[in-house]
């Protein structure tokens, strides 16, 4: 049995002649829908002559086309072999019977007998209870279940591999008929649930900070195909093949661009060119153009089957390749059409770009003077765009349910990419504070600014260490305009993720000097490798877990690969050469996992220190996350001389609360008493042991949750860079100490009355009473009703 996943593995030699032999009939098949297509009659007369044609060409008793309807309802709309009655009649949910599980997953469903596959359900109005074999495959368009196309016989018999093709060939023909409105009347079927033109409020993921308003701009770049078949097969082969070398030649003038010179985004953009040269992806359009088909459906058919695989892809790092080879198969149409790329002029002004999903390539292409945000369905803190769009400052918002749906082109749109949400045809009144909060932020930037020679230190004299984090070279661009006191956290693992092979240790080494040549002197704590969970590259195997946040990640993989961690060290120790080098580990759950790391970092330092290439000092400290290391404070501190808390994964064990869930994500605030007990307790331990104490996690960044860290006693604050203001504004207004005091009774009482509920009403009304600096941006952004 085949399916949308089959990578096939014959060779180009010899592949024609044999293909020419399977596919001769549905060839001829395709030519004669062709035909059908052309004649003037009704969407259902065509329909019906469709499906007698491949019952009667395929030797089937029964062939039948269903269709999506609204609401997640399959119809049959035609059938040869079944009850006739039943066109229009017989419904079933996606994901109901065998047809419903063929719309809901997108895989071929091939049996022998359907009455006993597990997912049957008997309809009786059609009548099919005489028919044991079942072949069904989806009509895929634009990645998603249009509609399943099935054939049935009463002989108990698998349908053949060449079977299966032929069916998925018509398939992909069927889902361009579909589109055109050749099989489906519009105007008596076209019950898509209408848009809503009403004021909404749209809840997604935060990707890249930032307040915009403006007008959306639907990024469809589907290529539509008239020519579907061809009889010259090398004909198609050679058009592909000049198409592949301007699609080549296109990328190169795209990296030549000035502005694209440097940065972190440019790898990325370089792996996307590597991505085009994949010979696989070559391999299986030469297939599909064998088949029958012309260049540009066969180009067709491929991509539809990567957009299937992108909604299974659960790895990263698959998802993003994936995304690169849809991005790529649009270009390569285009080339094969003649169909213009979307170019600046195509972009309004203030546009808000609406996508499914958006390689890291297509928005270079957009005009960045008029594009002021992104929307998209998909997205991940990882994903290329989401790299690329951070370098440039564009504001994003990810994981928005049913954007495409939704949104119309042209619509006004009211982006908070800190908050993830966005107002869809706001009101007056959500207009105005948005356009208020635009005008705030180039206000407040201008008094940040003002602050930035200005030391963080509080009214009660504190002073407070202000870093950034960072994972790429375009994350320090204006650095020395920031204020910022150095890089509390680079995060190395990011640059891993962008290439295709593991970097030398000469390339590790240019990359961490190159980071502290610009940071002029300032501190720089590199984290080692947190690879595994949710960021995962392509050269290393990785395992299949079921809780990986739990699971084989971080230091655990590294002590069990010593030698990548050992290179990676070297790495960092050359690049260090007479300068002070501070290493961070991440994820240490045991002393000994710390003894261990660092007797492979004290070999590393001595080897380079005896080639004349070592640093001036080292200064090792830890990433607290796991609470379990909180219990082991006494052995751990002698032997390090910082630590470092990542309150993302701390708070995600400490609460058992999966913080990509969007269940629980938001169940247990960070101001939590339990919370804030554990990291005064620390500040406590570290204070005795004359230990450095910081906090690297997204709670320093947070004004609120900030001010609470100082007042418990951390002094070294890592934030995101575009914070530092804010986070320096709320310092200097802020009396450590009789927050600390405020924050004791009413942590007790907290915990009397509510059970642990958090503080951060009362917090607020502190701040506020006490003359706090806090940005008056996004404060409003959760309260605000679209109605």
């Amino acid at each position: 049995m085949t399916g949308p996943y089959v990578n096939r593995t014959t060779s180009d030699q010899g592949a024609e002649p044999r293909r020419g032999a399977e596919f001769g009939s549905a060839r001829r098949l395709l030519r004669r829908l062709i035909e059908v297509v052309a004649e003037q009659i009704s969407p259902q007369q065509r329909l019906d002559r469709i499906v007698k044609m491949i019952a009667a060409n395929l030797v089937a008793e029964v062939c039948s086309v269903y269709a999506q309807r609204a609401g997640d309802v399959i119809e049959l709309f035609a059938t040869e072999g079944l009850a006739g009655e039943a066109v229009h009649h017989v419904r079933m949910r996606v994901g109901e019977g065998l047809v419903g599980r063929i719309a809901a997953t997108g895989v071929v469903i091939n049996t022998a007998d359907a009455q006993g596959h597990p997912n049957f359900r008997y309809f009786p109005e059609t009548r099919e209870e005489n028919y044991a074999s079942f072949l069904g495959v989806p009509i895929l368009r634009s990645g998603r279940v249009v509609g399943v196309l099935t054939v049935q016989n009463s002989a108990r018999r698998i349908y053949s591999e060449e079977e299966v093709e032929a069916l998925q060939i018509i398939a992909s023909v069927l889902a361009e008929m579909f589109a055109s409105g050749g099989l489906v009347d519009p105007a008596q079927y076209g019950d898509v649930p209408g848009l809503s033109h009403e004021p909404q409020r749209l809840e997604g993921r935060r990707l890249v900070d930032g307040v915009a308003v403006g007008h959306a701009f639907l990024h469809e770049a589907r290529v539509e195909i008239e020519r579907l078949l061809s009889d010259d097969p090398a004909y198609e082969r050679d058009r592909v093949d000049a198409a592949m070398e301007e699609l080549k030649a296109s990328l190169d003038a795209m990296l030549a661009r000035s502005d694209l010179a440097a940065g972190e985004h440019r790898e990325v953009l370089e792996t996307y060119r590597m991505v085009a040269q994949d010979t696989g992806w070559r391999r299986r359009i030469r297939e599909a153009v064998d088949t029958g088909l012309s260049a540009e459906a066969a180009v067709r058919r491929v991509q539809e089957e990567t957009r299937l695989r992108i909604g299974h892809a659960s790895d990263p790092y698959l998802r993003e390749r994936l995304l690169d080879l849809d991005d790529l198969a649009n270009r390569l149409l285009r080339h094969l059409t003649g169909a213009a790329l979307q170019g600046p002029a195509d972009l309004p002004d203030d546009a808000i770009i609406v996508a499914r999903n958006l390689s890291a390539a297509e928005l270079v292409e957009y005009d960045r003077t008029r594009l002021r945000g992104i929307i998209l369905e998909e997205g991940s803190l990882t994903a290329h765009v989401t790299i690329v769009a951070r370098a440039f400052n564009i504001p994003v918002v990810g994981r928005v349910d049913s954007a495409m749906s939704l949104i119309e082109s042209g619509d006004i749109v009211a982006l908070d990419g800190s908050h993830g949400t966005l107002f869809l045809r706001p009101t007056d009144d959500v207009l105005h504070a948005f356009t208020r909060t635009v005008q705030l932020q180039a206000e407040q930037r201008q008094a940040y600014q003002a602050l930035r020679v200005q030391p963080a230190i509080t009214l009660d004299g504190i002073k407070i260490r202000l870093s950034i984090n960072a994972a790429f070279l375009a994350d320090l661009v204006g650095f020395e305009e920031s204020g910022a006191d150095g890089i509390g956290l680079f995060r190395t693992e990011l640059a891993f993720m962008t290439r295709s092979t593991l970097p030398t240790v000469a390339d590790q080494a240019a990359h961490y000097r190159d980071v502290l040549d610009r940071t002029q002197g300032k501190p720089v704590i590199f984290r080692t490798l947190d690879i595994g969970s949710d960021k995962q590259v392509s050269y290393w195997r990785m395992p299949a877990e079921d809780n990986p946040a739990l699971g084989w990640r971080a230091m655990r993989m590294m002590l069990d690969r010593p030698a990548i961690l050992a290179a990676q060290l070297r790495a960092m120790a050359r690049a260090a050469a007479e300068r002070e080098l501070y290493i961070m580990f991440p994820m240490v759950a045991d002393v000994d996992e710390l003894i261990a790391a660092r007797r492979i970092l004290d070999r590393e330092v001595n080897q380079a220190r005896l080639a004349g290439q070592g640093p001036r000092q080292v200064t090792v400290g830890v990433m607290l996350e796991v609470p379990a290391l909180m219990f082991q404070l006494d052995d751990l501190l002698p032997l390090i001389d910082f630590v470092s808390v990542g309150t993302n994964d701390l708070a995600q064990f400490l609460f058992a609360c999966d913080r990509g869930n969007p269940a629980v994500a938001e169940r247990y605030d960070l101001l939590s008493p339990a919370l804030l007990n554990l990291i005064e307790h620390l500040a406590q331990r570290c204070q005795a042991y004359g230990v450095s104490l910081g906090v690297c996690g997204e709670m320093a960044s947070r004004p609120i949750e900030a001010m609470a860290l100082v007042a418990l006693g951390v002094h070294h604050l890592s934030v995101v860079a575009s914070e530092i203001g804010p986070i320096k504004a709320m310092i200097r207004s802020l009396d450590a100490s009789r927050l600390r005091e405020f924050l004791h009774t009413a942590r007790n009482w907290a915990g009397r009355r509510t059970g642990g509920s958090h503080l951060r009403a009362s917090m607020i009304d502190w701040a506020v009473d006490h003359g706090i600096a806090l940005p008056d941006i996004g404060t409003w952004a959760t309260t605000l009703d679209p109605q």
